[in-house]
């Protein structure tokens, strides 16, 4: 075997190990975690322990990621948008699967507790647990309400990033939760609801196979209607600004109208493009609070 050979196969197996982690859901997770350190306090946090924040909750969403592969390795297998894993494939084993995700996790943990505070270990480590335990295991097998209840773990990160910074969790941080976890039902849906085929095959209970796309669709136009207000409580505590409060109402216009169509004239590229703009939805959302906080 030659030495390229070799090093090839060595960058495939490094790829199928990265790819375990999620990488874009994990930088959408960490992005969030960040924009809740920002805006935690009210100047620029000390370096190293955003350093140390920053990479412990990257590390350990990667682990719960790298889990949730380990654990849905034969569903993933049926569906077309994840059989290219490599847990799907076989080419990552279940022991190699575990050890990886233990260590990402362990290490995410230990540094979080050792360098930045125990608070937001333990709610990482929640978080951990109820993404990758009670939501892979229980509820996503077991309830089309499995991403509406399991959301909650989706939502804390902004918590972690503020809890990592003032070591306490203020009212400002359970708002930003909310707004992520008013956002993941429809940003979901809108993916279930053209992926609902992969679904149908893997036997999971996703709101579009039980419940058929019109009463999807449709819920996917009142928990949009839900965000949009949810979106607005950080006006009402006088957390924000002019900024956020435009910024907010043209993000919530264009995600309503996207919902509006949706319910009225259903197709697959509507879907898509609905569920592209929720992820550009929750990202400028989220930069427009950091801008707010830095110009006020």
């Amino acid at each position: 075997m030659t030495e390229a050979v070799t090093h090839h196969m060595t960058m495939d197996r490094v790829r199928d190990y990265l790819e375990l982690t999620k990488p874009r859901v994990v930088a959408l997770i960490v992005f969030t975690a960040i924009i809740g350190m920002l805006l935690a306090l009210p100047g620029w946090p000390p370096f190293g322990l955003f350093l140390a924040s920053t990479v412990g909750i990257t590390l350990a969403a990667a682990g719960a990621a790298a889990f949730n592969c380990l654990v849905e390795r034969t569903i993933d297998a049926k569906m077309a948008r994840t059989r290219a894993r490599a847990t799907a494939r076989g080419e990552v084993g279940t022991p190699q699967a575990l050890v990886f995700a233990g260590v990402l996790a362990g290490a995410g943990l230990s540094l979080l507790y050792a360098w930045v505070n125990p608070l937001t270990m333990w709610l990482t480590l929640l978080t951990f647990v109820g993404y990758a335990g009670v939501y892979t295991l229980f509820l996503k097998p077991a309830t089309p309400q499995n991403i509406v209840i399991g959301g909650a773990s989706g939502a804390m990160p902004p918590v972690l990033g503020w809890a990592a910074m003032t070591g306490d969790v203020s009212h400002e941080a359970l708002l930003l939760f909310l707004i992520i976890f008013a956002w993941t039902p429809p940003h979901f849906w809108a993916l279930a609801l053209y992926r609902k085929d992969d679904y149908e095959r893997s036997g999971l209970p996703m709101l579009p196979v039980t419940h058929g796309e019109r009463f999807t669709r449709l819920h996917i136009l009142l928990y949009t209607i839900l965000l949009t207000a949810v979106t607005l409580l950080p006006l009402a505590v006088n957390m924000v600004g002019l900024v956020y409060v435009a910024s907010v109402l043209v993000l919530d216009g264009v995600f309503l109208w996207f919902a509006w169509r949706l319910y009225r004239v259903y197709s697959d590229a509507l879907a898509k493009r609905t569920f592209a703009y929720s992820i550009l939805y929750l990202s400028l959302l989220f930069a427009a609070l950091l801008i707010d906080h830095a110009v006020a």
